[in-house]
């Protein structure tokens, strides 16, 4: 093969897509149920966009972004979302729509990242953002409803991580004091945490780098230096979570790697991931809407790997629904027989809704049945120019071998009956 998929990138084959489709719809009504419309937004955005939303000294921008230019324009390949659906938000007066406005996406985006497991430079995320609220119940919301998301599909052990980043008030007085602790230490952190303290020395408290990761233990935390009104805000997201029992850890370093996140940041990972363990998480971010030239608009939402979270599903052995089968496969042989398939397969997927297959390489009778075998056909019709003569064919249910001479003008009828009769005998009887 001369041509591969781009490095950090994956094909999504038939199989998987499957699997895919089963974890989005999912995830769509859970969402839904929870009054949440669905918004997409190109994945083209103005680099200037990103830069200002999630922060100019961010790793997504320094390093991650794939960036092109356009003529005049700076484009990017959005990396994250939460931007975008506020620049939306914004630009088409959907503040007019409701005091509250709740959306979720589903999509691609794109980091330059090391690629690795769970981690890919064209990944998938699902989110949801609460617009318009700037109560500590939108923010328990949000993250009771990522949690539920999770153990809807039967993940446990699972670990919330929460913090409160403050607000204007509370961060200027904490930067320094994280300026303070670390100048005298500078020659022991990281290259990248050298850097980091004189522009944004909260990124340090992100970092990995087990020698940052040792120099963190003393460092001072931002809980100290909350106000009361920041404090009293992080009590009551911690109290809604406690009504509804979800277990939580306090981390005082949690800062969540984007510049726009105020008040509540938070979390969840899981030990079916490995080292990187992080399902998902969110936080809020009440500045971001002015930042990006808009009215004053409070703001609260996570988002979460599809990519990770499939990966944690198939670890932990959930039970992904069966590809659906074929109601129908015509084994037709001849000409006339065949076209008699095409016609009739495609009048029946309109007409009836059948999944209905039949042989478009001209097969031998012996191959088309393998295949009718290999794709779980319910029945499959044998068709040949004698049996087109005499409207009649047989019909053989392959999962009991039973076969039945058949009238081809009322075949669609007594298939779908079958196909009602198995389908009840399947399921189970309502207790009284």
């Amino acid at each position: 093969m001369r041509f591969r998929t781009v490095k950090g990138t994956h094909d999504i084959l038939p199989e998987e897509a499957l699997r895919w489709r089963h974890v989005e719809e999912e995830i769509r009504r859970i969402l839904e149920l929870s009054g949440f419309a669905e918004i997409r937004t190109p994945i083209l955005e103005q680099l200037e966009l990103i830069a200002r939303g999630v922060g100019q000294t961010t790793d997504i921008v320094t390093k991650e972004m794939f960036a092109l230019e356009r003529g005049e324009d700076r484009l990017v390949l959005r990396p994250e979302m939460t931007a975008p659906v506020m620049r939306a938000y914004l630009q088409h007066g959907l503040y007019t729509q409701g005091a509250v406005m709740k959306l979720y996406y589903i999509g691609p985006m794109f980091r330059a990242e090391r690629p690795q497991r769970g981690r890919l430079r064209q990944f998938h995320q699902y989110g949801a953002e609460i617009l318009g609220s700037s109560d500590p119940l939108a923010d328990a919301e949000a993250i009771a409803l990522q949690m539920g998301i999770l153990e809807h599909f039967g993940l446990r052990q699972l670990r919330l991580r929460i913090n409160s980043l403050g607000d204007a008030t509370c961060r200027p007085r904490y930067r320094e004091a994280l300026q303070a602790y670390f100048r005298p230490l500078a020659e022991r952190l990281s290259p990248s945490s050298r850097e980091r303290l004189e522009k944004n020395p909260l990124r340090i408290l992100d970092s990995k780098d087990p020698q940052d990761q040792e120099l963190l233990a003393g460092a001072p935390r931002i809980t100290d230096f909350l106000t009361e009104a920041c404090r009293e805000h992080f009590e009551q997201v911690k109290t809604y979570l406690e009504e509804l029992g979800i277990p939580y850890e306090e981390d005082p370093f949690l800062v969540r790697g984007l510049d726009y996140y105020m008040h509540t940041a938070f979390e969840i990972t899981s030990p079916l991931l490995g080292a990187q363990d992080a399902l998902g998480g969110g936080g809020r971010y009440d500045g971001l809407a002015e930042e990006l030239g808009g009215r004053p608009t409070p703001g609260v939402g996570f988002a979460g790997g599809l990519e990770r979270l499939l990966i944690a599903l198939e670890t932990a052995g959930y039970r992904f629904p069966e590809p659906a089968r074929p109601d129908l496969y015509i084994a037709a042989l001849g000409p006339e027989a065949r076209r008699w398939a095409f016609v009739h397969a495609n009048r029946w997927r309109r007409r009836f809704s059948l999944q209905v297959e039949y042989d478009l390489a001209g097969r031998s009778l012996r191959s088309q049945l393998r295949e009718a075998d290999r794709i779980r056909a319910r029945f499959v019709l044998i068709l040949g120019e004698e049996e087109l003569s005499r409207g009649r064919a047989p019909l053989k249910a392959l999962d009991s071998g039973e076969q039945t001479l058949l009238s081809l003008d009322a075949l669609p009828d007594t298939l779908i009956a079958r196909i009602r009769r198995a389908e009840s005998e399947r399921s189970p009887t309502p207790s009284s």
